[in-house]
């Protein structure tokens, strides 16, 4: 990864309700109620955790992405606590296209209380006006219908269907493929 990308220190987000900061060791708890609930991770592909192990890995790996530059993930907590409720990042980072890929997840009981729909606008944002992208994509699922509406109502342009891109518990799954552009972005503000 370039050295134009913003990596000096973790950056530090807020919204109106909810604060934006690295994710940590000490939050393996808390993300394991989000990780283990198939609820929430069958919808983009991925077995639940089963084992709180799992999720330490996956936040040791998350900070080695930060670290080589390949990522960035930010827990999203309340301004009221400390506690993670999910995360947004960026991944798939393409300096030379200036394109990256975003994901996101949030604790099922959270769930309907239009907290993507706050946050990632300041993620989008932050990865238009830091990163210098010029392209953010997100690929769901095409029956993760919930995640297909937020990125339609933040101005994500779906782009095209992959047929049976996924295969997924013996089931192959469609995956969108949405994009946003800078320009659109900026017009939309």
């Amino acid at each position: 990864m370039d050295e134009r990308f913003p990596f000096a220190s973790f950056p530090v987000l807020s919204s109106e309700r909810f604060n934006l900061r690295a994710v940590q060791p000490s939050d393996a708890e808390a993300f394991f109620q989000i990780k283990s609930d198939p609820a929430v991770t069958s919808p983009y592909g991925r077995e639940p955790h089963r084992l709180l192990a799992e999720t330490q890995a996956w936040i040791q790996r998350l900070i080695e992405a930060y670290s080589c530059r390949e990522g960035i993930a930010w827990a999203i907590t309340p301004k009221t606590e400390d506690a993670p409720i999910g995360s947004c990042c960026y991944w798939h980072l393409d300096l030379e296209s200036h394109c990256g890929e975003l994901g996101y997840e949030l604790n099922r009981a959270a769930w309907g209380q239009g907290i993507m729909s706050e946050v990632l606008p300041v993620v989008i944002a932050y990865g238009f006006e830091e990163f210098g992208l010029h392209r953010i994509e997100a690929n769901p699922f095409a029956k993760n219908v919930k995640s297909n509406k937020v990125l339609a109502k933040l101005g994500f342009v779906l782009e095209g269907t992959l047929r049976q891109r996924c295969l997924f518990q013996g089931s192959y799954e469609d995956q969108l493929y949405y994009g946003l552009l800078r320009p659109d972005w900026m017009k939309g503000r």
